[in-house]
């Protein structure tokens, strides 16, 4: 099994392991140690402005923070020397969110929406990613920095 195969693995934990997110309904379009996006359609369920029908902030960060976990487990896969399924395990079950910012832009409006991370720096210890949310317009609603705990 090669790296990429295991990123696509890491990729499908993300939507068929994670029961918020199968909730979240979302879709991986592409991961690989640099960038990620994903994709959800929208939710009367995710209202945050019932007058507005508007995304909620808590959905738009949650969402953020997905697909910036995702680029920090690929960037851990990236970064082993040898792929060995115990020590992959052992360093993915390590992986979490040590700091979230989220910048909402304008108000969460959109049939789908996409949300994408590019990677800023991996170490040994600490991953960080910028993430942004965008709708199907292209409309950027929200922009956000993640730093995860890889080591």
């Amino acid at each position: 099994m090669n790296k990429t195969m295991l990123i696509n693995q890491v990729a499908n934990i993300f939507v068929e392991k994670m029961p918020f997110n199968q909730f979240l309904q979302i879709s991986v379009k592409s991961l690989d140690p640099e960038q990620a996006h994903i994709t959800f359609p929208w939710q009367d369920v995710f209202i945050g402005n019932p007058s507005q029908k508007i995304l909620h902030g808590g959905v738009i960060s949650a969402v953020l923070d997905n697909v910036g976990g995702m680029l920090a487990a690929a960037s851990i896969i990236d970064k082993l020397e040898e792929i060995d399924v115990l020590s992959i395990q052992k360093k993915l079950a390590t992986l979490g969110t040590i700091d979230l910012r989220t910048d909402y832009l304008r108000p969460g409006k959109g049939a789908e929406f996409t949300a994408s991370a590019k990677l800023i720096r991996s170490g040994n210890k600490v991953c960080v990613c910028r993430m942004e949310l965008h709708n199907e317009q292209g409309v950027q609603i929200a922009f956000g920095t993640g730093t995860y705990l890889v080591g």
